[in-house]
């Protein structure tokens, strides 16, 4: 039986002459929390629209749990859209009501898991407010419990610790993972690369229509590491650059007195054990470390249009 619960195979959309994605294939895997990445207008809101069946695309197929998608997915499916679309002028606990029976819950059971997340959210006191009267902040956690009320096989979020503040967009946090947990399947959309290195397990960046990137974080950011280290000693500078073999580029440096810090790039088929052999007798090592690059800084260079590696 296939681990996978959604997958888009050449998928192509274009609005008149604009291309939005261009022979999309991703897979997400049943529990797994997928990242799809990519800056403003890549077309990331496009594939997303074309999951929840808003708009279709021009080619290719999706498939839900091995089937191809239909109308009949949409109550399996929970999305929190980065623009929030909450009315205004309405009660909040009665357009949580009427949102939650559009998902197919009944009146009885809309209210009692309703109840719960409004306690769980310290909300109880909302119930009988407009959005209006709500900041912003606690408008988002008005859409995001009507998000996962019904309890949807697959989450779509885009976006979704905007207008949070810190304290509360940790809360936010801490459920997705625990919806994650739970076995819910989660395809998180952010600009916010510190929160993919946290929380996604695998990612697609997506760049002017085309997928550019997809794979796990750890193989991803393994892929564009560039042999560089950081190594911090006791000892003089002077020395230790004197002593270093010439199979290591210093790239910098800093000390203050005999406490020193460098980055070194490894040259050709130079090893570690080289590079200790050379120094060590002129210094005492502290700290030795590789320099794997961020997932921002694989976002800026991918996107940038260029595959070398970060240094």
């Amino acid at each position: 039986m296939s681990n996978i619960l959604f997958e888009a195979r050449h998928v192509n959309k274009s609005y008149g002459n604009f291309q939005a994605l261009s022979d999309i294939n991703i897979s997400v895997e049943k529990g797994s929390i997928f990242g799809l990445l990519g800056p403003n207008g890549a077309g990331k809101t496009s594939l997303i629209r074309i999951i929840n069946q808003i708009t279709a695309p021009d080619s290719g197929e999706l498939f839900f749990n091995g089937k191809k998608l239909t109308e009949d997915h949409v109550r399996a499916i929970g999305y929190l859209p980065e623009e929030r679309g909450l009315y205004k002028k309405m009660q909040v606990g009665e357009q949580c009501m009427y949102l939650a029976q559009l998902k197919g819950l009944d009146k009885h059971e809309a209210k009692r898991r309703l109840r719960m997340w409004f306690e769980k959210f310290n909300m109880e006191a909302w119930w009988n407010k407009t959005i209006d009267e709500l900041s912003k902040g606690m408008a988002q956690k008005v859409q995001f419990v009507v998000t996962v009320l019904h309890e949807p096989e697959l989450l779509i979020f885009d976006e979704p610790f905007s207008g949070f503040d810190p304290v509360n967009a940790a809360v936010i946090r801490d459920e997705i993972l625990l919806l994650s947990e739970k076995g819910a399947t989660i395809i998180f959309s952010t600009h916010r690369m510190e929160t993919v290195e946290e929380l996604c397990d695998r990612i697609a960046l997506i760049n002017k229509s085309k997928k550019i990137l997809d794979g796990t974080v750890n193989d991803i950011r393994k892929e564009y590491k560039t042999n560089t280290f950081e190594m911090e000693f006791k000892g003089n500078m002077l020395a230790f650059t004197t002593a270093l073999w010439t199979g290591f580029e210093l790239i910098n440096k800093s000390s203050d007195g005999d406490h020193c810090k460098v980055r070194l790039k490894m040259l050709g088929n130079s090893n570690v054990n080289q590079l200790f052999a050379a120094v060590m007798p002129v210094c005492e090592i502290v700290s030795f470390n590789e320099v794997i690059p961020t997932m921002s800084e694989i976002f800026i260079r991918a996107v940038q249009g260029t595959n070398q590696v970060i240094a």
